[in-house]
């Protein structure tokens, strides 16, 4: 399949190359030739033709027209002042019974077109019963026109003729796009900046002595103008123009057509490759709970739900998946969550956004820490209905559930978790919703654990705490203790130098039989000593 596929596409890109490059025949005036020998002449068109006559046994028996060919020639008085016409050339077998050929050519909403060639007598009879050629290239058609040929003979005889339908050149050929008023649309360059969101356009080739017209539009069935327009007077030297525009979308196109009835227009599309353009403009209603979007653009894709992992991937929501076409996609009684995002898929391609990233939540679980233990709260804005459950983180990160309950929550709803909370995690989802992702929240780790610990730690810091200030207050006592008992040794020994220093006083004041005054501390013992000599 992939093989035929690829064949069809070699010989439509082919003939659409040889569309592009064929170079029709060129007359000056149009005429008609007959084979050497034979006169013939053109006569004006009969509105009212006779009725057709019974053919004679030995036309019936033979072969009239041998071999008849149609191709188109341009008539051309100037640049781009050319006409197309359709070149008929019959080879028939001449008898003396055929004045002539009738060659008409008729297509829808035209009247009828006929070029009537007539032999003369003496010729024809000269040449009866040969083969021969007559050329004619006389009938003007259009371009891109389904004509109806039929050929005749003058007089007409019931049943002998050559009839055939031929489909004329296009626009698209280039010759005819260069030469023929008609197909002439102007030659379309760009030069975009992105900053300024402005396009340069060049126009050339365009219709010589005529304003040419430039907009922007989005393409559709027709082309829809932005509001983006501007004109080329055929007086400035330098074709160009500058448009700017609002989004950079496929479908954004520039347009340009020449200042004549029925014009032939030109489009080129900047952008048509940026499909990420189209994805946005996502909006949520938040009293009928639906998700809406319209794409831009006309584009063959599908949009979806998904919901956003940890890992980065987006899983597909089940039963979410819609065609995308030219009309607005709802998606109704969605939960607006962080988490929930649409996914587009055109071709091979896909991209994800999240609308709510960064929106209000509806809800949300709420996780206090309060003496050692969690109290967890379900809090919502609007009465909905959750799935809740407990569950177990495994090793590879995945949460298994062990068990689910329904709560039905108006405002704002307590869950009391059975269990240790260590190493586990809480999985929430709205149920009264049609799209809605899952919501884990895991808790702290081995928060028991931390619970046991501070029992065991704070008794322990109590006594240290006690020990130490014991220790301070008998390393104060001691040191009270310490400093009393230096002074009083400190006393004794004064004491003790003092009766030593009197005594010698007084021996020597009796062996020198001199008296001298004592310090009165020293007095009651002298005077011991004295009445005892």
């Amino acid at each position: 399949m992939r093989i035929l596929w690829t064949s069809l596409l070699t010989v439509f890109c082919w003939c659409f190359t040889e569309a592009e490059n064929t170079k029709l025949d060129r007359i000056e005036r149009c005429q008609t030739t007959c084979s050497q020998g034979l006169s013939c002449r053109t006569k004006g068109e009969y509105w009212f033709p006779p009725a057709c006559l019974e053919p004679t046994a030995d036309q019936q028996n033979t072969s009239v027209f041998h071999n008849i060919s149609v191709s188109p020639v341009m008539k051309c008085e100037g640049k781009q002042k050319c006409k197309l016409n359709l070149r008929v050339k019959a080879v028939l077998e001449l008898s003396e019974l055929i004045h002539g050929l009738s060659i008409c050519t008729i297509s829808a909403g035209m009247m009828r077109n006929c070029q009537k060639i007539s032999f003369t007598k003496t010729s024809r009879t000269k040449m009866s019963g040969l083969q021969v050629t007559v050329d004619n290239d006389c009938t003007e058609v259009s371009p891109s026109q389904q004509v109806h040929i039929t050929v005749k003979t003058i007089p007409e005889y019931c049943g002998i003729k050559w009839t055939s339908n031929y489909q004329t050149p296009g626009c698209i050929m280039e010759d005819l796009r260069r030469n023929v008023p008609e197909c002439i649309t102007g030659r379309l360059s760009y030069i975009t900046n992105l900053e300024k969101k402005e396009l340069r356009i060049n126009v050339s080739d365009m219709l010589e002595n005529h304003t040419y017209h430039l907009r922007l539009c989005h393409k559709d069935y027709i082309c829809v103008g932005t509001g983006a327009s501007t004109q080329i007077k055929k007086e400035q030297s330098v074709k160009s123009a500058i448009l700017r525009y609002s989004q950079p979308l496929p479908c954004l196109c520039i347009e340009g057509w020449s200042a004549v009835v029925d014009a032939p227009r030109v489009q080129v599309c900047p952008f048509k490759d940026r499909l990420e353009e189209l994805w946005s403009g996502i909006t949520f209603d938040p009293l009928e709970e639906a998700l809406l979007w319209e794409p831009a653009c006309p584009v063959t894709a599908t949009a979806g739900l998904c919901e956003k992992r940890e890992d980065g991937t987006c899983a597909d929501l089940p039963r979410s998946s819609q065609n995308v076409s030219r009309g607005k996609l709802t998606f109704a009684k969605v939960d607006p969550r962080p988490q929930l995002c649409m996914k587009f898929t055109a071709g091979s391609q896909s991209w994800v956004r999240c609308p709510f990233r960064d929106g209000i939540k509806a809800w949300d679980v709420v996780v206090t820490s309060r003496q050692g233990h969690q109290d967890v709260q379900l809090v919502s804005q609007v009465p909905a209905t959750f799935s809740v459950g407990l569950c177990g983180r495994s090793a590879n990160a995945t949460c298994q559930e062990d068990a689910r309950n329904v709560v039905r929550v108006l405002n704002a709803t307590n869950l009391t978790l059975t269990g240790k909370a260590c190493s586990s995690c809480l999985q929430v989802k709205r149920q009264d919703v049609n799209y809605a992702a899952t919501v884990v929240h895991c808790f702290e780790q081995c928060s028991q654990e931390s619970q046991d610990w501070t029992w065991f730690v704070l008794p322990a810091a109590i006594c240290l705490s006690g020990i130490i200030i014991i220790n301070l207050v008998l390393h104060l006592l001691l040191t009270v203790y310490q400093r009393r008992k230096k002074e009083r040794q400190l006393k004794q020994t004064d004491s003790t130098l003092d009766s030593v220093a009197c005594t010698t006083q007084t021996q020597h004041v009796l062996r020198g039989s001199l008296f001298l005054t004592v310090p009165p501390q020293c007095r009651s013992k002298e005077k011991v000593n004295l009445i005892s000599k």
